[in-house]
C-alpha cells in the first residue's frame, strides 16, 4: 500500500515498515489531545510526543514536544531562521495540504510531508514515546531514537519555561 493512498494509522505505518523502524499500534477510544492519547495508550503523559505544524508564509515546518509542555515559538523561530510570519498552522490549512491524516492526529513523521522537523530534547530520555498515529483513534509506541534516524531532525530545547528557570532543568542528570 502506498503512502500516498493511504490514509491516517494505514499511512503511517506503512511509512514505519518500509523504514524499518519498529513500533506497536494502539488501537483506543477517539482522543483529541497528546495528553488524552496517552492516557488511552495506558503511558504518561510526560512520556507522549506532541506534533505542531508551523507555517511560515507557503512553507511548513514540525516541531515535536512533550504533551506536558508548551512551544517556545520564538526559540524555534530562532533556530529554524524562521521569518517573523511563522505560526502554528490552522486545521483548515492541515485538512487541506495534508488530507492523508485526520486534523490534530499529524504524526511526528515530518519526511513523510515532506516537512522540515526539530524535536525536544526531552522526549530522548525516555525508552518509549506515545505518538499520533494518523487519526484520532491510534497511536503509536516507538523509541524516540528511531525519530532522529528517520526524520533527521534539529534537535534541541523549544519548550517554554514558565519559571524563567533552565530548560533543561527537569532533564534527569547524567
Amino acid at each position: 500500500m502506498s503512502t500516498t493512498q493511504a490514509h491516517g494509522i494505514d499511512a503511517v505505518t506503512a511509512f514505519l515498515d518500509a523504514q524499518g523502524v519498529s513500533h506497536d499500534v494502539v488501537e483506543h477510544r477517539p482522543t483529541f489531545s497528546a495528553a488524552a492519547e496517552a492516557r488511552a495508550s495506558g503511558a504518561e503523559p510526560r512520556e507522549a510526543a506532541k506534533t505542531l505544524a508551523l507555517r511560515d508564509h507557503d512553507q511548513y515546518r514540525m516541531a515535536v514536544i512533550p504533551a506536558t509542555h508548551r512551544l517556545d515559538l520564538a526559540r524555534v523561530r530562532e533556530l529554524l531562521g524562521g521569518s517573523s510570519h511563522l505560526r502554528l498552522a490552522t486545521e483548515a490549512e492541515l485538512e487541506q495540504d495534508f488530507p492523508m491524516f485526520d486534523v490534530g492526529a499529524m504524526p511526528p513523521l515530518g519526511p513523510m510531508m515532506p516537512m522540515p522537523e526539530i524535536i525536544d530534547v526531552h522526549l530522548l530520555y525516555h525508552e518509549r514515546i506515545v505518538c499520533a498515529g494518523g487519526d484520532h483513534k491510534h497511536s503509536l509506541k516507538m523509541d524516540p531514537r528511531d525519530l532522529l534516524r528517520v526524520c533527521e531532525p534539529r534537535v534541541a530545547a523549544i519548550c517554554e519555561s514558565s519559571d524563567g528557570r533552565s530548560r533543561f532543568r527537569d532533564l534527569p542528570r547524567v
